[in-house]
């Protein structure tokens, strides 16, 4: 990915709401990044960061109501995702922005058979005939290493494994050659053999085909593996970006440590007692006027109590939302 490159998606202070019958959630809060061609982005923090909320923001995802992107601009290319009508927004679904959901039992529709669902984008979006996207749908399942590709489009969902149904996902995501694919916790229901056969999978695809990825998950070991660039995400913020081994080997916000910290180490004859982070994520009520890690974090400063800090650069395309300075120990730019 050369640098400097124009981003394919660009996103800028998304703030997205959830109306509940005990008030409003603030579930995403000034959210900002690009995407490059090419690039995979991880996008890491715990359950109820804010990870699939903000993905599922950015094309018209989530129910309306009680969801409601209140703010901001979601810029693929010259269009704005946020500004186009709701049959603007299908054809970009799929066509130039492909999803892979979590789990593939409940995202796969169990009536219809596998070549049903794979040759549906591809007529709708790309006006194929039934017999050219058959072909296609043969040549996708092929891709993605499902043996036996033509006799296995007449299967259903429940006949294929969970790695399988996953991979059928995939090449339903990558039917219509889309320009961004992102890919929410692809492999967290599935065993670690499997795991690793779908994260060989994508960077074989990725090579191949050159797109560019954003891939949702929990688990830091994963990103190490297949990420160009990470932003953790907490109380529905980013609270640190950076490249991959910049993050892995200099990590700027407490939360990041903690959470690197947190990740099984093999090394040493006996295995170490596994560090857990105190404490549960905070549920938004409004914006955060002060930090939302601060009830949890280790380097707490007063300052933190009055106010949200804003990320600011530490290093060549790292940033971090943080007062408190690893070098110092101290207040950053105190």
């Amino acid at each position: 990915m050369p640098d400097g490159a124009v981003p394919i998606l660009d996103v800028r202070n998304l703030k997205t709401v959830f109306r509940t019958r005990s008030g409003e959630v603030h579930a995403v809060n000034s959210v900002s990044f690009d995407l490059k061609a090419g690039e995979l982005l991880g996008v890491v923090g715990e359950s109820g960061s804010g990870k699939s909320v903000t993905m599922m923001s950015l094309i018209g995802l989530l129910p309306s109501p009680p969801a409601e992107v209140r703010e901001g601009q979601v810029n693929l290319g010259n269009m704005d995702l946020l500004k186009v009508d709701e049959d603007t927004l299908r054809s970009v679904r799929g066509a130039r922005v492909g999803f892979i959901f979590q789990d593939p039992m409940t995202s796969l529709n169990p009536v219809f058979t596998v070549g049903w669902q794979i040759m549906e984008p591809l007529r709708k979006h790309m006006g194929m005939s039934k017999d050219a996207a058959r072909n296609r749908a043969v040549e996708l399942l092929e891709l993605v290493g499902i043996p036996d590709a033509r006799s296995r489009l007449r299967d259903y969902p429940h006949q294929f494994s969970g790695g399988m149904r996953q991979r059928v996902m995939i090449a339903i995501a990558l039917a219509c050659d889309p320009e961004v694919l992102i890919a929410d916790e692809p492999t967290t229901a599935l065993d670690v053999t499997i795991q690793a056969q779908i994260l060989d999978l994508v960077k074989d695809l990725r090579e191949k085909l050159g797109m560019a990825i954003i891939w949702i998950t929990h688990d830091l070991g994963v990103i190490a593996g297949i990420a160009d660039r990470v932003i953790v995400m907490y109380g529905g913020q980013i609270v640190e970006q950076a490249p991959v081994r910049e993050l892995f080997g200099n990590p700027q916000h407490p939360y990041t440590r903690a959470l690197l910290r947190t990740i099984p180490s093999v090394r040493g004859e006996r295995a170490a007692r596994l560090e857990v982070i105190e404490g549960q994520p905070p549920i938004l009520g409004a914006p955060p006027a002060a930090c939302p890690f601060r009830f949890r974090c280790p380097e707490r400063l007063a300052r933190c109590d009055r106010e949200n800090p804003v990320r600011v650069p530490v290093g060549a395309g790292h940033d971090a939302a943080c007062f408190w300075d690893p070098a110092t120990g101290g207040e950053r730019n105190a």
